[in-house]
C-alpha cells in the first residue's frame, strides 16, 4: 500500500515484476476485508491502483443506478482535474459522465466503456473492452460497428492528460464501472500497462462485490438490532411513553452507516427527544409518525460532518427503509399506549359508577330509614315552641333542636337527590331568573365573606325545560363550594350563554384552586378537602347527578393558587 509521506516517488515507480502486482492486489482484497465503508474503501483502492503504474490521477467511477455514478480520484500528478469534471478543449468544465455536453468524444468514450452501449469500434481498444491513448490531443476515430448506422466522429478526447486509459470493471459478466488513469506525459501507456491494469480491474470487481455484500450484511445486522431493540423496549409495560421514546433514539444512531457522526432526535406531539449533537447535524433523513391517519410527530437520523452522497443524499435506499419502518414502530407503540389508556380510563368509570350506583342505593335506604324518626324530632321541637311557657334557656336549646333538624332534613334532601329517589318536576324555566333568584338568598352570605359577585348573563337566553327547584340546587352548591374555596375574599363571576343548541352556567371564582389529584375526585361522594364541620361531601356529587338527570354535563378547570371554573351545560 502506498504511505502518503511517499507519494511523490511512488508516483513514478513502475511495477515490474508479477510479484509486485500479486503484493498490490493482495492489499486490495486486505482493504475490502478491513474498511468500513465504501467511502473508506475506495479511495484508498485508487491509491493503491495508482501506485500499480506511477500514473498521475486515477478516478474509479461507479454505476450506483440509472443515471447515477459514484466517483473517486487519487491525484498526484501536476495537472489536476476537478472531481467528477474534466476540461475540454473549449476551455469549458463538462461532467465526465455520457452526458457531457462539450466533451464530445469523452462522453462517446464513456458511453462504451462505462455504459458498455457497443455502439461503436474504438481503436487502441482491447479483447477486454479497454481504451487507451498516448496523446488526448489527437482526435479519436469512432467507427460504427457492423451493421451500425451513423456518422464516424473524429473527436478530442478533451482530457486535462496527455495519456489516458480507461479499464472497464465488471461484476459477474455485468458493467459495474471503470478505471480512468491519466498521466500528463504523452506516450506513457503501454499494453502490457492496460494488461495489469485490467489484472486490477478484475480483482477491484470481485473485492467490491465482497465489501459490498459484507457491508450490506453488515448493515442489515445494524438495522435487525435497531428493531429489535425497539421491540423488546415496546414490550416494557413498566415504562412510560417518554422512557420509551428516549430508549428507541438512543439505539437510532448506531443503525446509520456513519455511527460515530450520526445523531437523532424523535418528536412527538410537543414533546422532543434527542441524543447529543443533534444541533449541530447537517445532512438530514426523516420520516413522519402517523397515528389514525394524523401526524403526531417524526423521526430525524441526521451526521454532524458532511458524508458522501449515495441513495438519498449521504443515505442508504435501505436506511430510508429503516427509518420508515422505526417511524411505524414508533407509531404502533403510541396507538397501543393510547387503546391501554382508553381501557384503563373504561374500567376506571366502570368501577366509578358501580361505586355510585351502591352509594346511591345505601343513601336512598338511609334517607328513607331517617326520615320519619327526624320528623318526629322536627315536628314535636316545634309543638314546644308554640308552647309559650319556656324558660329563655330551654327556648334556646329547643331552637337549637329546629334548626340541626332542618340541616339534617336538607342532608337527607341531598342523599335522596344523589340516591335519585326525588325525581325532577320539569317545566319550562328561564336559567337567568334562577341565577338572579338564587343570588337574592347567597349575596348578604358572600359579602360578609369578602367576596365580590359580577353578573354575565346573555340577554334573550332561550328557556329550558328544568327543574327549578333542582337547578336552584346546583346553583346554590357551586356558588358556596366557590365562597370556601375563597377565604380570604375574592372574585365569584357567575354567567351565562347559548352555545350551540344548548345554554351554559359558568361559575368563576379566584380561590384556591385544587390539584390534580383533588380534582379526578370531587364528584366521588362523602370526598372532602373541608373540616368536618364545613361539608360533607355531598355537594358536588349531587349537581353532578341534577346535571346528568337533565342530559346535561359538567366540566372543570382548576389551577392552584388560580381558582376554578365549573362550566354545566
Amino acid at each position: 500500500m502506498v504511505r502518503r509521506g511517499e507519494r511523490k516517488k511512488t508516483s513514478r515507480r513502475r511495477v515490474n515484476g508479477k510479484r509486485d502486482v500479486v503484493l498490490i492486489l493482495q492489499s486490495i482484497f486486505e482493504l475490502a476485508t478491513r474498511s468500513s465503508s465504501t467511502a473508506d474503501f475506495l479511495p484508498r483502492t485508487a491509491e493503491l491502483v495508482a501506485g500499480l503504474l506511477g500514473c498521475d490521477a486515477v478516478r474509479i467511477i461507479l454505476r450506483e443506478g440509472e443515471g447515477r455514478f459514484r466517483v473517486c480520484e487519487f491525484d498526484l500528478g501536476p495537472v489536476r482535474a476537478a472531481r467528477n469534471e474534466v476540461r475540454s478543449s473549449r476551455g469549458g468544465v463538462r461532467c465526465l459522465l455520457p452526458d457531457a455536453g462539450e466533451d464530445e468524444g469523452m462522453a462517446l468514450l464513456m458511453d462504451e466503456v462505462l455504459m458498455a452501449s457497443g455502439r461503436y469500434a474504438l481503436p487502441s481498444a482491447t479483447k477486454r473492452g479497454s481504451f487507451f491513448t498516448n496523446d488526448t490531443s489527437r482526435r479519436v476515430v469512432f467507427r460504427p460497428k457492423a451493421g451500425g448506422r451513423g456518422r464516424k466522429p473524429h473527436l478530442p478526447i478533451g482530457s486535462a492528460f496527455a495519456s489516458l486509459a480507461a479499464v472497464p470493471i465488471d461484476v459477474e459478466m455485468k458493467r459495474v464501472g471503470v478505471l480512468l488513469l491519466g498521466s500528463a506525459r504523452r506516450d506513457f501507456f503501454s499494453a502490457r500497462d492496460v494488461a495489469l491494469c485490467e489484472d486490477a480491474a478484475q480483482s477491484l470487481g470481485i473485492a467490491m462485490a465482497y465489501h459490498m455484500t459484507r457491508g450490506g450484511a453488515r448493515e442489515r445486522v445494524k438495522e435487525l438490532t435497531c428493531l429489535y431493540a425497539i421491540a423488546r423496549v415496546a414490550e416494557r409495560r413498566d415504562l412510560p411513553l417518554h422512557e420509551v421514546m428516549r430508549v428507541i433514539v438512543g439505539t437510532l444512531p448506531a443503525a446509520w452507516q456513519y455511527p460515530e457522526h450520526a445523531s437523532a432526535r424523535i418528536v412527538l406531539d410537543d414533546r422532543t427527544y434527542e441524543t447529543e449533537g443533534f444541533d449541530g447535524v447537517r445532512q438530514k433523513q426523516e420520516a413522519p409518525i402517523e397515528v389514525d391517519g394524523r401526524q403526531r410527530g417524526r423521526v430525524e437520523v441526521g451526521y454532524r460532518e458532511a458524508r458522501p452522497e449515495h441513495d438519498e443524499g449521504p443515505f442508504l435506499k435501505e436506511e430510508r427503509k429503516l427509518i420508515d419502518a422505526v417511524a411505524s414502530e414508533i407509531a404502533l407503540i403510541v396507538e397501543q399506549r393510547g387503546a391501554e389508556d382508553a381501557r384503563a380510563a373504561l374500567r376506571e368509570q366502570l368501577r366509578h359508577a358501580d361505586r355510585l350506583a351502591t352509594i346511591g342505593q345505601l343513601a336512598a335506604g338511609v334517607a328513607h330509614e331517617l326520615n320519619e324518626p327526624l320528623g318526629n324530632i322536627l315536628g314535636f321541637a316545634q309543638l314546644v315552641q308554640k308552647s309559650g311557657r319556656l324558660p329563655a334557656r330551654a327556648a334556646a336549646d329547643v331552637d337549637k333542636i329546629v334548626s340541626a333538624s332542618l340541616h339534617a332534613r336538607e342532608i337527607i334532601k341531598k342523599l335522596m337527590f344523589f340516591g335519585r329517589q326525588m325525581p325532577p318536576k320539569k317545566v319550562r324555566v328561564s336559567l337567568n331568573r334562577i341565577v338572579e333568584e338564587g343570588l337574592y338568598f347567597l349575596r348578604s352570605r358572600c359579602a360578609s365573606a369578602g367576596v365580590e359577585v359580577r353578573l354575565d348573563l346573555a340577554q334573550d337566553l332561550p328557556e329550558i325545560v328544568a327543574d327549578p327547584s333542582q337547578l336552584h340546587q346546583v346553583l346554590v352548591n357551586l356558588v358556596v363550594n366557590a365562597i370556601q374555596a375563597m377565604p380570604r375574599g375574592g372574585t365569584l363571576t357567575i354567567g351565562t350563554a347559548a352555545d350551540d343548541g344548548r345554554v351554559r352556567l359558568v361559575v368563576r371564582d379566584t380561590g384556591a384552586g385544587m390539584s390534580p389529584d383533588v380534582l379526578r375526585q370531587i364528584f366521588i361522594p362523602f370526598f372532602t378537602t373541608k373540616g368536618i364541620d364545613q361539608g360533607t361531601g355531598l355537594g358536588l356529587p349531587v349537581v353532578h347527578g341534577i346535571v346528568t338527570a337533565h342530559g346535561g354535563t359538567i366540566g372543570v378547570k382548576s389551577e392552584e393558587g388560580r381558582g376554578t371554573v365549573f362550566d354545566v351545560r
